[in-house]
C-alpha cells in the first residue's frame, strides 16, 4: 500500500515538472485550448525513454498493461441504495412515497429493494421478482398486470364490493367515499391501502365525525386518505354547512392552511 502511494506521488511530481511547469507562464482563453496543450505535453512525456529501462512509458504500457486490460463495462456505474419493504395487501410496496407492484403471492413478505435513479428492483432471497422504472410522483402506483392476483377464493376477501360493505358499517357517506376512491384508480387494488386506512380511522374518531368528514371529502372531490385526515385534524367536519366561513369552503389539502392558521 505504501509502495503504491509512493509511485502515485512520484507520477504526480513528474507531471507537475513536465506539464504544469512548462505551461505556468502561458495564458489560455478556452478549456479546449488548455486541454490541447496538456495533451501535447503528455504525449511527449509518455514518449520519453526511461533512463534505466531504456523504454518509454507508452512502450511499456503497450507491452504489459494493454494486453491484460479488461474491456470497459457496457454501462457506467450507477449509485444505488438498498431498502427493506413489506408487501401490502394490495401487493404493492412503498418506496420513497411511491407504490410499486410485486407478484401477488408475496403479500405480507419482507423483500429487499435496490433503488437507483432509473430502476427499482425487488428481490426475494437474492432472486429478482420485480423491476420497475423509478417514478418520482408521490403517492401514485406503478402496477404490472402480471402481478395481479387471479380470481380465486384465497383472494376474494379483498374485493372492492367487500371493502365498500365494510365502509357501510360506518355510514353511507363513508361507503360512497370509498367507492369513489376505488373508481378513481386504474386498478381497484391501488385504492385498497387508502380505503383500509379510512376504515381504521374509526379507532381514533367517532363514526359521526367520520361520516361528516367523508361527506365533505365527497363534496370537494378530495379522494384520498390524506385529505380525510386533514379534514378531521383541522375540525372541518364539525362546521355546519350553513355557517361555514368562506375560507372553510376551500378543499382539504395539506398546502391550504386557511385563515385560522394565522390567528
Amino acid at each position: 500500500m505504501t509502495l503504491d502511494k509512493a509511485k502515485v506521488e512520484t507520477g504526480v511530481l513528474i507531471a507537475k515538472r513536465w506539464i504544469l511547469a512548462v505551461l505556468r507562464h502561458r495564458t489560455f482563453y478556452t478549456l479546449a485550448e488548455l486541454n490541447g496543450a496538456i495533451g501535447e505535453l503528455l504525449e511527449r512525456l509518455n514518449g520519453r525513454a526511461l533512463r534505466k529501462l531504456k523504454q518509454s512509458r507508452q512502450e511499456l504500457f503497450k507491452l504489459f498493461d494493454h494486453p491484460n486490460a479488461l474491456s470497459l463495462p457496457e454501462k457506467s456505474y450507477e449509485y444505488a441504495e438498498w431498502k427493506l419493504a413489506t408487501v401490502n395487501i394490495d401487493y404493492h410496496i412503498e418506496i420513497e412515497h411511491h407504490y410499486y407492484s410485486v407478484p401477488f403471492r408475496l403479500m405480507r413478505e419482507k423483500l429487499d429493494v435496490r433503488l437507483s435513479a432509473h430502476t427499482v428492483e425487488v428481490f426475494q432471497k437474492g432472486e429478482r421478482v420485480a423491476c420497475h422504472a423509478t417514478s418520482f410522483i408521490p403517492y401514485r402506483h406503478t402496477t404490472l398486470k402480471e402481478h395481479m392476483p387471479p380470481s380465486h377464493q384465497k383472494y376474494l376477501e379483498w374485493t372492492p364490493s367487500r371493502i365498500v360493505e365494510w365502509a357501510k358499517k360506518i355510514g353511507p357517506k363513508t361507503a360512497l367515499l370509498v367507492q369513489m376512491i376505488i373508481e378513481s384508480r386504474t386498478y381497484p387494488e391501488q385504492a385498497y391501502r387508502s380505503c383500509l386506512g379510512i376504515l381504521r380511522l374509526e379507532k381514533h374518531y367517532p363514526k359521526e365525525r367520520l361520516e361528516k368528514a367523508a361527506g365533505r371529502a365527497v363534496k370537494f372531490n378530495a379522494l384520498s386518505l390524506r385529505s380525510l385526515r386533514k379534514i378531521l385534524s383541522s375540525g372541518l367536519d364539525r362546521l355546519e354547512d350553513s355557517n361555514e366561513p368562506v375560507d372553510s369552503l376551500l378543499p382539504a389539502h395539506e398546502n391550504v392552511r386557511g385563515g385560522h392558521y394565522y390567528h
